[in-house]
């Protein structure tokens, strides 16, 4: 074999031999030449970006005769489902509710990380989706746990079973005190019911892990994609299983074209038939909501379903409208999917799935995120249960097959709503043909009165300063809510992940930049109903807020966080609200900043990402810490 095209970080291929084995390592070299395609696309992003900010013009649709880029299909023909998508597996056919979550814990060893696995796939859930993603850490090296975790779990190594026949007891004892009763029969045939699914990270993404020889950035999405399919499909094919992605942060059908590359790459390299490979597309990107047939075409007999979503898509409406003075967000617990423009985008992706193809297969509709977790007071969960379980109504009569929970607990609360239904999935109901008219495109982005107030500020500013803190530590995903409710056990902590931040930092941007005006008095603050949110007012809120951290109990803020990682978050949520150019990724700031605990490092580094945009729309994505054995051995 000839030098590889990539290398490998320190001594990590030694470490994580059992990941990094022959057969993956040559399927990444590989497909290491769709990484300049999608430097390609990524560029393409960044110039539609700058252009819209430039000519404040909105998104449109496609023309109806064009051929999507990178294929050979008419945009009409997708429209009207001319083309061939896949039929939907067995597996797949009913997934009420699927869970979501990382397969392993920051600075645990095996047998205490593995134990998310256990929960997942003890859960009695249709399926389970492990994050590679927004609720993945990423600290050291999580991300090869994470793999390497899910090859443990799938391959039933004895140090899986050990940990799941443990689990599995614990999960009873839970049921007996909730629902009078055990939920888990046989752990061991229990483990075969859900169906495991990968979501890799978004095509956005750099690996921290592996970069080219000639340095650089390399693409998070074919190394998770790679990792996950070449470990894992032997065994998953004899169990009867599908091999299911989630795919995040596709913008166009151009982006979904690539995608749709890279599997039939991997596919045709392992020697397995076109299509083998099944997918779900998270719609959180507006863009995408301007072209949902024509995904569906470009991923062709990839293509299962999508998913709705919520905050990821909200901040990508805000990220889009960013030079429109006049479109302001409300407070975020306003915007629910029945909110105006999140109404339409639902209505749309549940229109796009009913539609069939030449064949007259449909695709699957998967809700949106639970974040409910049952626990604080007997009067806090029985609300917050009951708000879960109209959700979960709301969504089943809309047409959607199932939804999801992000944690193993919510499971037994929400699949009822299915369950009592009795329905595998609503595939082929009848809903009207998507249009591509004017209104359409502006329902798009179609706002409605709602509050904004200081209170809802507050909650903003505190929420993402506790996501950028946990994700210092290596939580990506975190029980959060806003500091003047710790010790409330009646108000209910929310699963949160990277999206939190993203949509809570865009909403703050916005109120500054465009002059927004409060809706509400507020006495302590000395606000009046129409005065404006002004920059002095952002700081004194982010002070007082950083303050309720700094003091709260070890339960709500980590005190080994409180003088390292919190501090640098509150850096990163001030320059990105205060930036007059706004900034198209939290997470950047999050990333470059990882397992480094020094305020003024960070403060360099958050000055140099900032400056790099500013001067020509640059991301810095690539790991800086990076060192390889020869940097390591001086």
């Amino acid at each position: 074999m000839g030098t590889r095209s990539f290398e490998i970080r320190g001594n990590l291929e030694r470490e994580y031999q059992d990941v990094f084995t022959p057969e993956a390592l040559d399927a990444l070299d590989a497909l290491a030449k769709f990484d300049a395609e999608r430097k390609a696309v990524l560029a393409a992003r960044t110039a539609r970006r700058a252009a819209r900010f430039r000519n404040k013009e909105r998104i449109k649709f496609l023309d109806r005769s064009a051929t999507i880029a990178r294929t050979n299909i008419k945009v009409q023909d997708a429209r009207d489902g001319n083309f061939i998508g896949s039929e939907i597996p067995a597996d797949l056919r009913r997934q009420w509710i699927q869970g979501t979550g990382p397969a392993a814990k920051p600075n645990s060893p095996l047998d205490k990380s593995i134990r998310n696995i256990a929960y997942a796939l003890l859960s009695g859930a249709d399926g389970w989706m492990f994050d590679g993603e927004d609720a993945l850490g990423q600290i050291s090296s999580m991300s090869l746990d994470n793999q390497r975790n899910l090859k443990l779990a799938i391959h039933r190594d004895n140090v899986f079973m050990k940990t799941a026949e443990q689990v599995a007891a614990e999960m009873n004892d839970w049921g007996k005190g909730f629902f009078g009763k055990p939920i888990i029969d046989n752990w061991v045939k229990q483990l075969e019911f859900t169906t495991k699914m990968f979501r890799a990270r978004g095509l956005h993404l750099d690996d921290r892990h592996i970069r080219p020889r000639s340095g650089g950035g390399f693409s998070a999405s074919i190394v998770d994609t790679t990792l996950f399919i070449v470990n894992n499909y032997k065994r998953l094919r004899q169990d009867g299983s599908s091999l299911v992605l989630y795919l995040p942060k596709i913008q166009t059908a151009e982006e979904a074209a690539l995608w749709s590359n890279i599997l039939s790459g991997l596919e045709q390299h392992l020697g397995l038939p076109d299509g083998t490979i099944k997918v779900y597309v998270l719609v959180e990107q507006v863009e995408q909501c301007f072209q949902l047939m024509e995904i569906r075409a470009a991923l062709g007999q990839h293509f299962i379903g999508f998913n709705t979503g919520r905050w990821d898509y909200i901040n990508s409406v805000s990220d889009a409208m960013a030079w429109d003075n006049g479109f302001i967000n409300p407070n975020i617990d306003a915007i629910t999917m029945t909110y105006g423009y999140m109404r339409i985008y639902e209505d749309r992706v549940r229109r796009a799935c009913s539609t069939p193809d030449r064949l007259g297969q449909y695709a699957l509709w998967e809700g949106g995120m639970e974040p409910q977790i049952p626990v604080g007071s007997e009067a806090g969960v029985t609300a917050a249960m009951k708000k879960a379980v109209a959700g979960a109504e709301r969504e089943q009569r809309e047409g959607a097959n199932g939804k999801w929970v992000a944690h193993w607990k919510m499971v037994h609360i929400v699949r009822p709503v299915w369950e009592k239904a009795g329905q595998d999935n609503q595939m082929g109901r009848k809903f009207p043909p998507l249009t591509y008219t004017q209104a359409d495109a502006d329902g798009l982005f179609m706002l409605e009165n709602a509050p904004r107030t200081v209170r809802g500020a507050r909650d903003l500013i505190s929420v993402a300063m506790q996501y950028g803190n946990a994700f210092g530590q290596g939580l990506q995903a975190a029980a959060l809510k806003p500091a003047d409710y710790f010790g409330n056990d009646d108000v209910m902590y929310l699963m949160e992940d990277m999206a939190t931040g993203e949509i809570r930092l865009s909403i703050l941007w916005e109120w500054l930049h465009k002059n927004a005006n409060v809706t509400e008095d507020d006495k302590e603050v000395g606000v009046k109903a129409g005065d404006t949110f002004t920059a002095s007012m952002f700081r004194r809120l982010l002070a007082e807020e950083y303050e309720k951290l700094r003091s709260a109990s070890n339960r709500d803020v980590h005190d080994v966080s409180k003088n390292t990682t919190l501090p640098i978050a509150r850096e990163i949520v001030e320059t990105y609200v205060l930036e007059d150019v706004k900034l198209p990724w939290y997470v950047d700031l999050l990333n470059i900043n990882l397992n480094n605990f020094d305020l003024t490092e960070a403060k360099r580094r958050i000055r140099l990402l900032a400056d790099v945009f500013r001067k020509d729309g640059s991301r810095i994505t690539e790991n800086l810490d990076f060192e390889t054995k020869a940097t390591k051995a001086n």
